[in-house]
């Protein structure tokens, strides 16, 4: 059996990004060849993740990649178990690479399918090759619980911290940089007020009717005339839609117009909206 040399454990380590013992252990069992270490570690990996499947993934980071010239937008969420995991480098830009690889490969039915994928960051290896190397190196149970796709033009914007993020598909007059601004400011706009429909026909018939009958026995309680409560009524249900109507909501940046209004000064409608938070929808 070959000699392992301290060169060679720090060259895998360098590699591998692993401790020194465990790269150590893994030339040993390989008789020094570094490929079939690098193999021999990824399966120990793998052994450990299933031992580890059942623990809780309740942190994570939520990515975008909207392309409006492309005519495409994803959005993905990675989970992991702790904060500072889902607040590193490493995590944030697997997420995005997994985001990126949904835009512009040839698509996914299932986040397994996608894991089965050639990265778009790091075309030699699968994203679940990269999925099981950062388990090595972080000791955390990694799932991608969630993906979406739309294949048309698309603005999406993503918190921060990664833990709200939102996709928004237009369509109009897509062309140009302003299009494509207007549709991430209205992404953004999703991600900071959490509209609850697109247009006021959308919402929920039951939310419309227990708001009505909220204003209703509100206005009786003021003792107006039947014929005045009904203006009033209709008045103050406009101001309903204006906080849980995309289009009426005013726009975030400038609340002197509306979101309607903004999209309408730039030729663009909103066709379907994704609004995500870590481990539910909105």
């Amino acid at each position: 059996m070959a000699a392992v040399t301290a060169a060679a454990v720090m060259a895998l380590r360098e590699k591998t990004g692993l401790p020194m013992m465990e790269c150590k252990k893994a030339l040993t069992e390989c008789g020094g060849d570094t490929e079939q270490a690098v193999e021999w570690l990824r399966k120990q990996g793998v052994k450990t993740q299933a031992m580890r499947a059942d623990r809780e993934t309740s942190m994570g980071r939520l990515a975008i990649y909207a392309d409006l010239e492309k005519g495409v937008g994803t959005l993905v969420e990675l989970k992991c178990e702790s904060a500072p995991v889902a607040g590193s480098p490493d995590f944030k830009d697997f997420v995005n690479d997994i985001a990126k690889t949904l835009a512009l490969g040839s698509g996914a039915s299932s986040p397994e399918e996608l894991l089965s994928q050639k990265s778009q960051a790091h075309p030699d290896k699968t994203l679940g090759e990269i999925k099981d190397d950062l388990f090595n190196r972080m000791r955390e149970v990694f799932e991608l619980s969630r993906i979406c796709r739309i294949d048309a033009p698309c603005g999406g914007y993503a918190h921060h911290d990664g833990s709200k993020a939102a996709l928004v598909e237009v369509t109009g007059e897509t062309a140009g940089p302003q299009a494509a601004e207007v549709a991430k400011d209205v992404a953004m706009h999703i991600v900071a007020l959490s509209p609850k429909a697109i247009v006021k026909e959308d919402l929920d018939q039951s939310l419309v009717d227990k708001e009505r009958e909220i204003l209703t026995e509100a206005a009786k309680q003021e003792g107006k005339p039947e014929n005045i409560i009904q203006k009033m009524i209709e008045g103050r249900l406009r101001n309903f839609f204006s906080q849980c109507v995309l289009l009426e909501q005013p726009f975030v940046k400038d609340d002197k117009q509306s979101v309607g209004k903004l999209l309408k000064s730039v030729g663009l409608s909103v066709k379907r909206m994704e609004h995500w938070k870590i481990g539910s929808a909105d």
